[in-house]
Formats: structure tokens, sequence, C-alpha cells
């Protein structure tokens, strides 16, 4: 396990305010491509603006080009449309099929944190949309990597841990911090899935909702019943 690095002070205020039990399991789960259709949000986004996305590789920068000139936008301008997608479409991002059920299932036996690296500025926007969308959980905005994030809050909960991504050096930041915690890629389009290996450190690959929440709550009665 690795040391963690410090955390953003926003990200460790949020943490601060929670309310987590030592006598429960504990979920953390990232948003995009795991609880809200980020992708297809995306790209209905970027058609606005007059661009399109061609998915030749797990990653947004050098994969959006004009779409009538056939450009590529370079990284500066990508990263100033992503941040208008954020403010014009983080709080209405559709939900991914049976997030919410399976969630609402599983806070019956365990603690559920929301753990996205969403803009702090659209903090509160991701809260509204999570909760409209029937998972109202607890969130922390995160900034970079997030094992830093997942070692304070480990630290807070209970046992088992489990962490969702979508994004491998996620969940590999996450292996490195935290002891004894159970990984789950997930990657909501299938489109996306076929991109992306799945780190070695991951124990399941999913992206389907029913499937991760029979795999969770099993983990978690094997644990309750050793």
């Amino acid at each position: 396990m690795t040391e963690p690095t410090p955390l953003d002070p926003f990200v460790t205020e949020q943490i601060a305010a929670l309310s987590l039990s030592k006598d429960r399991p504990l979920i953390v789960t990232d948003a995009d491509e795991v609880l809200f259709q980020f992708m297809a949000g995306l790209e209905s986004y970027l058609e606005r603006q007059g661009y399109e996305i061609t998915l030749k590789s797990f990653a947004i920068t050098g994969n959006v080009k004009h779409r009538q000139t056939g450009v590529v936008v370079e990284p500066a301008d990508m990263k100033q449309l992503l941040g208008g997608f954020f403010e014009e479409e983080t709080h209405r991002l559709a939900p991914v099929a049976g997030a919410a059920d399976a969630l609402a299932r599983l806070s019956d036996e365990a603690d559920i944190v929301v753990l996205s690296n969403v803009p702090f500025a659209q903090r509160d926007a991701r809260a509204k949309s999570l909760a409209d969308s029937g998972m109202p959980y607890p969130l922390v905005a995160n900034s970079g990597l997030k094992g830093p994030a997942m070692s304070s809050l480990a630290n807070l909960g209970g046992r088992p841990v489990f962490f969702l991504d979508d994004i491998p050096h996620n969940l590999q930041s996450v292996h490195e911090a935290v002891n004894d915690v159970h990984l789950v890629h997930f990657v909501a389009d299938p489109r996306l899935r076929k991109l992306v290996p799945s780190p070695k450190a991951a124990h399941i690959s999913s992206g389907d909702w029913e499937h991760t929440a029979t795999h969770i709550r099993d983990r978690i009665r094997a644990h309750v019943a050793a």
C-alpha cells in the first residue's frame, strides 16, 4: 500500500462532513459511466457544438474533431469544451439503467458514497441530479486520482469496502492506497467497454447493474458469515 498524497482541502471538507458507520460495509461508486450515461450525453453536446467524437480509443482528447473540417480538437480547446459540457449538462445526464434500483437494494446492507471527479463548481448540480434520479447518496466531488480520497473514506467506514469506477488508473490508484478493497471495473457504454481493458487489480468487470449488485451482495453476505 502506498502513502496517500494530500487531498484538496475541499475534498477533505466534504469527507469530514460524512456520517459513515464502522458497523456497515462501504460502497464507493463513481458517477460518470457508472451511474450516469456520460458518453451519450457528451456525444449529444458535441453534436450541438458542431463536433463529433470517434471512439477509436478509450480517450476523449484526440478523438474529437470538427464535423465540417475533420480537424482534431487540440487538448487546450478540448479542455474548454469539456468545461462547457459539465456546466450545461451535469444536471441532466440520463441515469444508467438499473443503477438506482440496485443501489437502493444495496443501501439496506451498506453505506453508499458517490466519489465523482465532477468539477467543484458543478458539485451541487450533480448532487441534485443524483437525488432526482433516485440516488440521494452523499457525494464527494474529487480532483485527480481517487486513491487518496478512498483512503480517507475507508478509514471512516466499515468492511468490506467496494470501489466502482470506469477509469483503470483510478482503480489502480485505489488498489495502491487502500488495503482489502474490492474493485469493480464498471463501464456502462458497451462501445467503451470494448475499448478499455480492466486492470489486473479489478475483481470483476461489468456494465450491468443487476450482475454487479448480485456480486456485491454475495461478497457482503460471505463476509458476514465468515
